[in-house]
């Protein structure tokens, strides 16, 4: 579904990430983890044309994402994107959230975008807030919001960039629950995140990037379960994280 192929990026004279390849199935649920700074993000973002990149190759669904034939919004409306911090419309109902991008990207009638909408934000637990605006709803809430309004583009695979880092800890877990069960009905999904407990239930790999190189890339049960046999910046890593 997804193919990163010795990727190689720069802000100016600054390398952030270094011949990066990897390959996510149809299917598989991938965690991407690391220090702060690291490359993580940057790496999410390249895969949908939100940052550009200097060398190498990436193709999702066999479309390559660099190419200059590329309809990059016709991609992006394929590959779901919940960020950090929401970004949703403050000015619009979360039911207009949801119904805005079908409307005009997918070419819906508002009452097929709005049936959809409400389906999807009764699946996350939220369709009585369908007339709240972003601002009534709480951190974990506007997530689920995120999620549900990227699920309305029915897209092919879903990059989560770091959802929960934002929220309070007891928000944390209503939006890995929705998570979760993405995962295992068999979404394709990339996801940033320091929730190593996610990792190890539902991720099928894990990448672990440090100062913009792919040190580890294996899987979950590997990771965390054969650490003597990871790099030793990778232990540094999960002693530091695992010791919490």
């Amino acid at each position: 579904m997804i193919e990163i192929d010795q990727v190689s990026k720069w802000y100016g004279s600054t390398q952030v990430l270094a011949e990066c390849s990897t390959r996510v199935a149809k299917g598989e649920v991938v965690v991407i983890c690391g220090p702060s700074g690291s490359g993580k993000s940057t790496l999410i973002k390249l895969v949908n044309g939100l940052e550009s990149f200097q060398s190498g190759r990436i193709t999702v669904d066999g479309v390559f994402v660099d190419a200059p034939e590329t309809d990059l919004p016709k991609l992006r409306s394929r590959v779901g994107m919940v960020f950090q911090n929401f970004e949703l419309f403050p000015h619009l109902s979360v039911r207009d959230n949801l119904t805005l991008a079908q409307i005009k990207v997918l070419g819906r009638s508002k009452k097929e975008a709005r049936e959809r909408g409400l389906s999807l934000l009764e699946r996350v637990g939220l369709q009585a807030y369908a007339k709240q605006y972003p601002s009534q709803l709480s951190g974990g809430q506007q997530q689920r919001v995120a999620i549900a309004r990227a699920l309305c583009m029915d897209p092919i695979c879903m990059l989560f960039d770091e959802p929960t880092s934002a929220l309070d800890p007891e928000m944390v877990n209503e939006v890995l629950d929705v998570m979760i069960e993405l995962a295992r009905e068999g979404m394709t999904m990339m996801c940033v995140t320091h929730e190593m407990g996610f990792a190890r239930e539902v991720a099928d790999r894990v990448i672990f990037i440090d100062q913009g190189v792919i040190v580890e890339d294996c899987h979950r049960d590997d990771f965390f379960g054969d650490v003597a046999a990871r790099s030793e910046r990778a232990q540094q890593f999960l002693s530091s994280i695992l010791s919490h």
